[in-house]
């Protein structure tokens, strides 16, 4: 059996994806053989017994795509130390009724709302916010002010935040209100609060900010708060986005939860 680094493996079987496994080996929650794991070990899946919090890890049998239409003021995080709201509150069925661990594709923060996608596919999870796909995130914002043209192509080209510069984007003027303006802005990376970031280093802060796409998936007409399976078809395109192959069959539920 060929070796796997220990992050790859805790993705693979749906417990979380790459990122969220390393930052549980560097809290010592993961453990290997009875020791704790440290990121970038090589294990034998057959052999070594992995396990996190206590719980052995075993590969799942079953797969869940979820969209949600994510409301403002919940954590994207599975639990908050000061007792604020989740959006896994909010899907406690489905996790009860599969049975799986869930985990949010990237992020969005408690003051952003929109379009989240929802999985145990380690692996697609990975593609999916790695730099290197290039898979396209879609966002309506409004900021404070009315930023000029030469201030929007600046973040077009790219800006220097504190964590390097910025990938060139995409900003389109929707419209221009009284004391705000309202923008899209398509982006193909994902710093931690980068549009609200670059927006600040320009002088026009955010006051919404809106996911309306991710890759292939649209957010449509799901209601804020909601959400749903996503459709064989639309697993099909995401897999496709980031080149990986279709081989299972999914649901084909649309309704609404």
């Amino acid at each position: 059996m060929k070796l796997e680094r220990i992050q790859k493996f805790i993705s693979r079987v749906g417990y979380a994806s790459r990122r969220q496994a390393e930052e549980l080996i560097a809290l010592g929650k993961v453990k290997v053989n009875g020791e704790k794991a440290v990121i970038g070990q090589k294990i034998n899946p057959e052999r070594d017994i992995v396990e996190i919090n206590g719980k052995k890890l075993e590969l799942s049998q079953k797969l869940i795509y979820l969209v949600m239409n994510k409301p403002k003021g919940y954590l994207v995080t599975a639990k908050d130390e000061f007792g604020r709201k989740t959006i896994f509150s909010l899907i406690k069925k489905v996790i009860e009724k599969e049975k799986v661990h869930l985990f949010s594709v990237g992020r969005l923060d408690k003051n952003s709302e929109g379009l989240l996608l929802i999985t145990n596919d380690g692996n697609l999870a990975y593609r999916l916010t790695h730099p290197r796909f290039k898979v396209k995130k879609v966002y309506q914002v409004e900021v404070k002010g009315k930023p000029s043209k030469k201030l929007l192509d600046k973040l077009s080209f790219g800006i220097e935040l504190e964590n390097g510069v910025t990938q060139p984007c995409e900003v389109n003027l929707i419209e221009k209100l009284e004391k705000t303006t309202k923008l899209q802005v398509v982006l193909k990376e994902g710093k931690k609060r980068q549009i609200r970031r670059m927006f600040e280093k320009i002088g026009h802060p955010i006051v919404r900010l809106k996911r309306i796409a991710f890759g292939p998936i649209i957010l449509k007409e799901l209601p804020l708060g909601k959400y749903r399976y996503l459709t064989s078809e639309e697993i099909k395109l995401l897999k496709k986005s980031v080149g990986l192959e279709q081989r299972e069959s999914f649901k084909k539920n649309k309704v609404f939860c």
